[in-house]
């Protein structure tokens, strides 16, 4: 009986494991970061260091570098936290399911050309679309691009459109997507509908399944 007792709780756990994570830098102590995992309190997590399945590889000024199911992600001090259970449910090449935050936004981490990104999934997007900063971060070469006129709350700056050679969601790839880059600050990138409309999507409650189309 003791037996059945303790399988139950270990599957309780694992279970508990592989629900979705949200996961928000807080502060950076000492070469430390200041982790707060799925709305629990702050945790002092050192790189090398783990604290509920988020790994710490590194930590300094403003950031920290994190590592979640097998991906790395950068968490920035003053970000929201986001959601960093994106996946291919089962291994499938072609169904990815995201969980909502606290504040109903569809937050995760991917990569653009190889590279990790934080999205945010945002259908009012025509394409998407990325900061300088994070297009520099990456190795984006977009200056090679169109240049365009897009407005910004400052007023009307120039912006490039390009292409990315590949978007990554779990273990599900998109190519030749078309994305602007704009020298506006974003604290994420915005996954617009030049990606989205590849999908079939669904939303239920929390929950958001894209099946893809082609």
């Amino acid at each position: 009986m003791n037996c059945r007792v303790l399988l139950l709780l270990c599957t309780i756990v694992v279970m508990g494991a592989a629900q979705a994570q949200t996961v928000e830098l807080s502060g950076i102590l000492g070469g430390k970061a200041l982790l707060v995992v799925n709305g629990g309190p702050p945790k002092s997590v050192a790189a090398g260091q783990s604290h509920q399945g988020v790994k710490v590889i590194a930590a300094e000024a403003n950031q920290a570098i994190v590592e979640v199911n097998g991906t790395r992600q950068t968490l920035r001090l003053g970000q929201a936290p986001f959601n960093a259970d994106a996946r291919a449910e089962g291994g499938d090449q072609r169904r990815i399911v995201l969980h909502a935050g606290a504040n109903g936004h569809f937050r995760t981490a991917g990569q653009i050309n190889g590279r990790t990104v934080n999205f945010i999934v945002d259908t009012g997007a025509s394409v998407v679309s990325l900061s300088v900063t994070d297009a520099d971060a990456i190795g984006l070469p977009y200056k090679s691009g169109q240049m365009v006129q897009v407005g910004t709350a400052n007023g009307v700056t120039v912006g490039w459109v390009t292409k990315l050679a590949t978007v990554r969601l779990g273990s599900v790839d998109v190519y030749d997507v078309e994305a602007l880059v704009t020298p506006a600050p974003m604290p994420y990138v915005l996954l617009g509908n030049s990606y989205l409309t590849r999908f079939q999507m669904t939303r239920t409650n929390d929950q958001m399944v894209l099946e893809r189309r082609y």
